[in-house]
């Protein structure tokens, strides 16, 4: 697969508006007709059931068990028609990912049923006479359980796979927040090597090397972010924490494996560093974001003024009080921000007791 895109890259590597501007149309397609990318972060292992199946096992006239043996749906998720079923092992990190994978379909799913798609998931041929999804893959299983697995929908469509497919795939992660870091991460390491692929290719026929400042606009991202995503993925343990659940944000983590590697470097005197070094700060950086050591991240906790009035107690945990005419912009509020989230419900209880 890499000599395949190195050939290519070289062969369009001249061709800069082929490189990043391929052809493209609009077109009506069966969902039966797409298949998901196996190597996409946003994927997740599953059979696609038939509509009638669906139904059946809505209205219980089928079990769990009887529909997972017909499709031999064993560590696979099965998605249809108003349902998806996780018979992946019962309790693993995988059924778990799975479960929140499968919440945030449902979702969306709902929204599709009653509203208008806006982004529509994009494709390419494949040489079986199918298509398979470049980017989109939430959405199309959302499709699935709003529609049925023999429905039509509308699909932006590749007139061949796009040769950086991977930093396409990249800029449509990268943009969208409701997306896990762990996915965002791992897109970001295929489309590197895409791009590294390209630098190589420039390489061979005489042009200069790609600048950081170019492969950030290849991603489509900002300086800051790409040096946030460099920093990130140094070290494998990073990104299997993002795996197992860490919710950190990538500053707050980008701060932490820095602080460890510039401890590191000063404590043993050296400016480059190993793959034994990179080892031992890879195991250091896993026992912080454990919260195993000193340099861990810690939670804060939100600070709640006293309450001395029994009724003024009684008000906050009885009462909506997002509903109370306090002068309070309610959607402006970063829930993120502990500081200003403190400040509000200082701000809450200081209202009331005046009221």
């Amino acid at each position: 697969m890499a000599e395949n895109l190195e050939q290519l890259l070289l062969a369009t590597v001249n061709n800069k508006e082929f490189l990043h501007s391929e052809p493209f149309e609009y077109k009506s397609l069966f969902l039966s007709s797409v298949t998901p990318d196996i190597s996409n972060a946003r994927f997740m292992p599953c059979i696609f059931i038939e509509d009638e199946h669906a139904k059946q096992f809505i209205s219980r006239a089928i079990s769990k068990r009887k529909l997972c043996d017909l499709y031999n749906g064993e560590n696979y998720v099965l998605v249809g028609k108003s349902c998806i079923v996780n018979c992946l092992t019962y309790g693993s990190s995988e059924w778990k990912k799975a479960n929140t994978t499968i919440e945030s379909i449902v979702e969306l799913g709902e929204n599709i049923a009653v509203s208008e798609m806006i982004q529509v998931p994009t494709v390419y041929p494949t040489d079986d006479g199918k298509y398979q999804i470049l980017t989109g893959h939430r959405r199309f299983f959302a499709l699935v359980f709003a529609y049925g697995f023999g429905h039509v929908a509308q699909f932006k469509v590749y007139a061949r796979k796009p040769i950086l497919s991977k930093v396409k795939q990249f800029q449509e992660n990268a943009s969208r927040e409701d997306l896990p870091q762990y996915g965002k991460l791992q897109a970001f390491l295929a489309a590197m090597m895409e791009v590294d692929y390209l630098d190589q290719a420039r390489l061979k026929i005489g042009e200069k090397r790609i600048t950081v400042r170019e492969k950030a606009k290849y991603l489509g991202i900002s300086l800051g972010a790409f040096d946030n995503y460099n920093v990130l993925t140094r070290y494998p343990e990073v990104i299997r924490a993002y795996e197992n659940g860490l919710s950190f944000s990538f500053v707050k983590v980008k701060k932490v494996v820095l602080k460890i590697e510039n401890d590191y470097k000063i404590q043993h005197d050296k400016k480059v560093l190993n793959i034994g070094d990179r080892k031992a700060i890879g195991a250091k950086i896993s026992d912080a974001l454990e919260g195993k050591s000193a340099t861990s991240i810690k939670k804060q906790n939100y600070s709640i003024k006293n309450i001395a009035s029994s009724s003024l107690l009684k008000k906050l945990l009885f009462t909506d009080v997002s509903e109370l005419d306090l002068g309070i912009d309610w959607e402006a509020v970063d829930w993120e921000d502990r500081a200003q989230v403190t400040s509000l419900i200082a701000e809450v209880i200081e209202r009331l007791e005046k009221d």
